[in-house]
């Protein structure tokens, strides 16, 4: 991959985004699912470490897979990977249980300025993609160019 600094030029792929997180970050199970223009879908499939009571999955279950799509829409609004993209701010609101296996967390690229990225993310399990558990919006900060 071509690097500048901290900054990797390569552009995003499901593959090359996959690649960093087992690398960087080898305990996430949070993986890129997908990517397509102005967004980013994350996976994680749920352990017993990450159910509540009753089977749901937990918020900070909900809240990570939320980030860690945000993370992977910032690529694809930059059109390169930057790994050191960072959390700005991120809030997330709970519509109902989520109960399932799989969590999904889709991020939409709202705006990207030359310091920003702004998304808003739907979580939800398995196949039931139109009854979200969750959304959130966010802003990812983008590094100064050195």
């Amino acid at each position: 991959m071509a690097t500048t600094g901290d900054a990797d030029l390569s552009p995003a792929s499901v593959e090359a985004i996959n690649d960093m997180v087992r690398s960087a970050f080898p305990g996430s199970r949070n993986y890129c699912h997908e990517l397509g223009t102005g967004y980013a879908i994350s996976r994680l499939e749920a352990a017993e470490g990450d159910l509540r009571p009753g089977g749901f999955i937990s918020g900070p279950t909900q809240f990570g897979a939320a980030d860690a799509a945000l993370w992977f829409a910032t690529f694809v609004g930059l059109g390169r990977m930057e790994p050191m993209a960072l959390t700005s701010e991120l809030s997330i609101r709970f519509l109902r249980p989520a109960i399932g296996s799989v969590l999904f967390a889709r991020a939409d690229v709202d705006i990207v300025t030359r310091r920003s990225v702004v998304g808003t993310v739907k979580i939800w399990c398995d196949d039931d993609v139109d009854r979200p558990t969750a959304t959130a919006q966010g802003t990812y900060a983008i590094p100064l160019p050195k």
